[in-house]
């Protein structure tokens, strides 16, 4: 039988027009793999289109494109839907999500919990970035991993596992990265490009939420949040709280951070990180997120104060810390 790689090479093969898409609000692995993706259809002399509600973040915008990324699927649609990075068919935002059971779905994702939403359903949380699976697709096409395909395929193994220090960093990402050195990407002015992108207003952002910072639990546990009115006050987005969380677990003794984002609609995002056993994922499950052991996420319905007691319980009781 024919491996997921493998039938989702041959659906390429023998098909055309395609619309890519990841979750809303992407991050470097989404945005990585789309762009990858649309290389590679690309190289096949195929029709896409790529799409994300969010667009494409500020701080990636220096990417090369094989193609405009739609935030409406006016014009954006296919015969095939690929939907990268996405633990649930919800988060590819409400326009996509309507029309998901109108058309055949290729599910390509690393996530614990993902329902194989897809009518091809490559889902493998070994992987440490989806963007390492679509570099085996272009592998198993013929696809050479040079250029900007490289690129895209670097941007997303490399904020997936923390510029190669997350627990996720296993022999087969590190040994993919050296083959994407040996096929010329120069990996000083990748990371410049990926990670010198920080606005003065991002600083100022940073510097109210880190104020905000409360330790539980002896110290194992730390909490940090951000409201609209703090984005508002300092001009930024939800882009610009990208990594916040992984900062707050610089300090010592730290085992789980969580950072708290206030939605539009007076919600909380709430994202987990942590290292090692502890098991974030299992967490965040409890108010219907998912993600990774050591990197998951979810959303609270309740008031700042309340969310925030009601996760760091969730935490001291799931994770044995009390």
């Amino acid at each position: 039988m024919p491996s997921p790689v493998q039938q989702i090479a041959d659906l390429i093969r023998r098909s055309d027009h395609f619309l890519v898409a990841a979750h809303a609000n992407p991050d470097g692995d989404a945005i990585g793999s789309s762009i990858a993706l649309g290389y590679i259809l690309a190289a096949m002399g195929k029709e896409f289109c790529l799409y994300n509600p969010s667009g494409i973040p500020s701080q990636y915008d220096w990417l090369p494109l094989p193609g405009p990324i739609h935030t409406n699927l006016s014009g954006a649609e296919g015969n095939w839907i690929f939907v990268l990075d996405c633990g649930a068919a919800n988060r590819v935002g409400d326009e996509l999500h309507k029309i998901l059971g109108s058309r055949p779905v290729a599910n390509i994702d690393h996530h614990l919990g993902n329902p194989n939403f897809g009518q091809f359903n490559w889902v493998d949380d070994s992987y440490a970035a989806v963007c390492a699976m679509i570099a085996e697709l272009a592998d198993e096409l013929g696809v050479p991993l040079t250029g900007h395909l490289g690129e895209a395929i670097y941007l997303g193994i490399a904020t997936d596992t923390g510029f190669f220090t997350f627990d996720n960093t296993d022999p087969r990402i590190m040994e993919l990265g050296a083959r994407l050195i040996r096929l010329g990407l120069k990996p000083g002015e990748i990371n410049a490009k990926i990670r010198n992108q920080w606005t003065v207003n991002r600083f100022r952002l940073w510097g109210e939420s880190f104020a905000t910072t409360e330790m539980f639990f002896d110290g194992k546990v730390a909490v940090a949040y951000v409201t609209i009115g703090m984005m508002e006050r300092t001009d930024t987005t939800s882009a610009d709280t990208e990594e916040i969380v992984n900062f707050l677990r610089r300090m010592r003794g730290t085992r789980i951070a969580a950072l708290l984002r206030e939605l539009p609609d007076g919600t909380y995002k709430f994202s987990l990180r942590s290292t090692g056993a502890d098991n974030v994922q299992a967490v965040a499950a409890l108010f219907g997120g998912g993600g990774h052991r050591n990197a998951s996420g979810g959303t609270i319905a309740d008031d700042i104060l309340s969310t925030k007691m009601r996760l760091v319980q969730a935490l001291g009781e799931g994770l044995q810390l009390v």
